[in-house]
């Protein structure tokens, strides 16, 4: 009997495992994963109407304090880089976050657009389990890295990069 029941077990975990292994994430090198979010202000916003300009995608949540950190960097990058090809999407996370970003919005405002990926489609669909999570898109829709954590996005050499990369 207890060998029926391990392997009873362990055929299980196998079947709820296998298809994490065998998900496709977004990788470095390869086409970003396609998606249309709606956006704070009721927008129906998709990635492939970026194609043409860098794309910063950060992943984020407002009970991560070193997401709501690097909230005014983001800001300050999105403002640098207003005339060049060039967006700052931030998707959130969390279940009923369109009051929750609401609430975070009106004590710390920002300009860029705020995605809600109430359903965690998205987040899933890029393998984002950690926040903040970023990626950078070039503009043929190519991922050019991955930054896990929260940085200073004004940086000079992360604006001279993302200016580079904005110029295709």
């Amino acid at each position: 009997m207890k060998r029926f029941v391990f392997t009873a077990v362990l055929i299980l975990l196998l079947a709820t495992i296998t298809p994490c292994l065998s998900a496709e994430f977004a990788v470095i090198g390869e086409e970003a994963p396609d998606f249309s979010l709606l956006s704070m202000s009721g927008e129906k916003v998709s990635l492939r109407d970026y194609r043409g300009k860098a794309v910063v995608l950060n992943f984020w949540a407002t009970w991560c304090p070193p997401c709501r950190a690097e909230m005014p960097s983001m800001e300050e990058l999105s403002t640098l880089l207003v005339d060049e090809d060039f967006v700052m999407l931030a998707v959130n996370v969390e279940r009923d976050g369109r009051n929750k970003v609401a609430a975070f919005l009106r004590d710390s405002p920002h300009s860029f657009p705020i995605l809600l990926d109430e359903d965690g489609r998205v987040q899933r669909s890029y393998g984002v389990y950690r926040y903040p999570e970023t990626f950078i898109i070039r503009p043929d829709g190519i991922i050019a890295d991955k930054v896990i954590g929260a940085i200073d996005w004004s940086d000079a050499k992360i604006v001279e990069f993302l200016r580079f990369l904005s110029k295709g």
